[in-house]
């Protein structure tokens, strides 16, 4: 254990977090732009005297649970949840549970595509990057919490608004199913993950279509490459979904495009002019 390194670097980490990051008011008197230790020991759920000897290159080998906290109150990538590790004499095993960070290069593509609705998926089919006409397209993803932001969860829980499908899709029953294989495959990977089980917990309880696509044990999903929306605004939007693996992060690159001189092209170019905003509402 490398303690004046592991400690430098912990204060470093906290020091570039903002509270507005981790949704904490900034208050009065804050001597630096990052967060407070006894902050950072909370989010990370230790005692603040534990979280204070660590950065004063004074405590004892941090836990694995110890360094999991840290890592997730922290904001740390990949990269830096291995050299956490690898600091306090603890070489990291594999990641407990599905990756939601999203390389800056991967939002940078999706705003580098302004003809196309594009969104990134973790494992588990939540929508964690987005692009402007995906939101247009589908919907807000900013307001919605991170529950709803899951795919799979909302095409077999819902809500599903007036008893139409997950954005009005043409192929929900092929979606329902891939999904559902998709997410068995991800449980098996990941199965010490607590999230990973209390969704699949959460979707055989909640839904009988998907306990009997879970009870089939189905892990292989055919590619779906095109499908048409139901926009309120703009009608049926038909696209073609091209998806890229980030084989690293585990996660997946939706996009959707239109046939050029299609009338679904057309329709994209207008939603990305309206954006999100409601015209079918009275302002």
């Amino acid at each position: 254990m490398d303690r004046l390194e592991l400690a430098a670097f912990l204060r470093s980490r906290r020091e570039r977090i903002t509270p507005a990051d981790v949704g904490l008011p900034a208050g009065p008197r804050r001597r630096t732009p990052g967060l407070r230790r006894e902050e950072a020991a909370q989010l990370a759920y230790i005692s603040t005297e534990y979280y204070t000897r660590l950065e004063q290159a004074r405590g004892p080998r941090p836990s694995r649970e110890v360094l999991a906290g840290l890592a997730r109150a922290l904001r740390l990538s990949d990269a830096e949840r291995n050299h956490l590790h690898h600091l306090a004499g603890a070489p990291p095993g594999p990641s407990a549970g599905p990756s939601r960070e999203v390389r800056q290069s991967i939002i940078d593509l999706l705003h580098r595509l302004p003809q196309a609705a594009a969104i990134v998926m973790s494992a588990t089919y939540e929508v964690i990057a987005w692009n402007d006409l995906a939101a247009a397209l589908m919907e807000d993803f900013s307001a919605l919490s991170r529950r709803d932001r899951n795919l799979v969860r909302r095409v077999f829980l819902g809500p599903h608004p007036e008893g139409r499908p997950l954005y009005g899709q043409s192929d929900t029953d092929a979606f329902a199913r891939t999904s559902a294989q998709h997410l068995r495959a991800t449980a098996a990977r990941y199965p010490d993950d607590p999230e990973v089980g209390g969704l699949v917990d959460e979707l055989l309880a909640g839904s009988e279509e998907f306990a009997r696509l879970w009870a089939s044990h189905n892990v292989t999903a055919e590619p779906t490459l095109y499908k048409t929306l139901q926009h309120p605004l703009v009608g049926p939007v038909t696209v073609n979904c091209d998806v890229l693996d980030i084989a690293d992060r585990d996660q997946r690159v939706v996009i959707y495009t239109a046939d050029p001189g299609s009338p679904s092209e057309e329709a994209l170019r207008l939603l990305s002019v309206i954006g999100t905003q409601r015209m079918d509402v009275p302002g």
